[in-house]
């Protein structure tokens, strides 16, 4: 077998789990451009390693890019096309020095200012109403930019009051309940933009050609609102905030006004953990690490690495889960 179809075919099987899996077929396809589309058997560490260490390659992309390859050249290992992995040694995961940024209330109200300025602009492939829409959702859903973009027509019951989100991760979806001010502007939205002929994609947010947003465009828009807002970090972080960080800000914003009403701790954050779809309840752990000095201490007391029974093995806490 060739590396070209060997790469399609994995691709494939890859894709037929539920996630798009764009990165890793970005990377192995680059590889072919590399190598050339040559036998698989035939492949060596030494076409490999150059590949891996490209120019203005940081470690986290080193990284990411050799466990690609690994489970690539696994897959065909396992299936007898080749005997050995053409692999050099590898390295250690680099320390993790990112941060995310949580966005203050002040900072929130003038991106949507800005949202609604910017995109006043006739180049501007995302009209204001559904650019400032989509900033609120993410910030009143906890949701991924992601999950966001894909999210469809039909996903939203507004009967019900609930929206079904999918993750381009999970293979599958979860259905989160909505608050009634994000009912209120889901509803407007809604009426005012999905009832033109010139609609031609199922998502729920299109651009002005009535088509689905692209998570980078977005992301392109969400920069350029953001420095319209004067919204910016000055902590030495190399990146500066992004439209991403509105998931974590919805988080830390729930645990702090949690805190501060009384709420049951121990009970909200597998929750949280629950509606935001995180499979493992102690991946709220890092959203601890982001709230305010004067919470920390208490809310840490509450973490499941601090050696106490885990919030999974709380019989009547996941029955509460279960309900929600």
């Amino acid at each position: 077998m060739k590396l070209q179809e060997g790469i399609e075919v994995y691709i494939e099987a890859r894709q037929s789990e539920g996630a798009p899996w764009m990165k890793g077929a970005q990377n192995l396809r680059s590889l072919c451009r590399s190598l050339g589309d040559m036998p698989l058997n035939r492949i060596r560490v030494n076409q490999i390693a150059p590949f891996l260490d490209g120019p203005h390659t940081s470690a986290a992309t080193w990284y990411n890019k050799y466990c690609v390859l690994r489970q690539f050249f696994c897959y065909w290992k396992a299936r007898n096309e080749i005997y050995g992995l053409p692999l050099p040694p590898p390295r250690r995961f680099p320390a993790q020095t990112f941060v995310p940024y949580v966005y203050s209330r002040t900072e929130l109200r003038r991106l949507l200012v800005a949202a609604g300025n910017t995109q006043r602009d006739l180049n501007s492939v995302i009209c204001p109403r559904t650019f400032r829409t989509l900033i609120l959702f993410l910030y009143g859903t906890g949701a991924g930019l992601s999950e966001a973009v894909q999210l469809e027509r039909g996903d939203v019951d507004f009967r019900r009051r609930r929206i079904t989100l999918r993750s381009s991760v999970a293979r599958c979806a979860r259905e989160i309940p909505i608050g009634s001010d994000l009912y209120k502007i889901l509803l407007q939205y809604h009426r005012a933009h999905h009832q033109q002929e010139a609609i031609r994609d199922p998502q729920f947010f299109l651009t002005k050609d009535g088509a689905q947003i692209k998570a980078s465009t977005a992301s392109k828009t969400f920069q350029k609102v953001r420095k319209k807002a004067g919204v910016a970090r000055y902590d030495g972080a190399r990146y500066q905030p992004r439209m991403q960080d509105l998931r974590y800000t919805f988080a830390v914003h729930r645990l702090t006004a949690w805190f501060k009403n009384g709420a049951d701790m121990g009970r909200m954050i597998p929750a949280l953990s629950a509606y935001m779809g995180q499979h493992d309840l102690s991946a709220s752990e890092r959203y601890l690490r982001l709230t305010p000095e004067r919470f920390r201490a208490q809310l840490n007391k509450l973490s499941p690495k601090r050696g106490q029974k885990r919030w999974r093995d709380d019989s009547e806490l996941m029955r509460f889960l279960d309900s929600l």
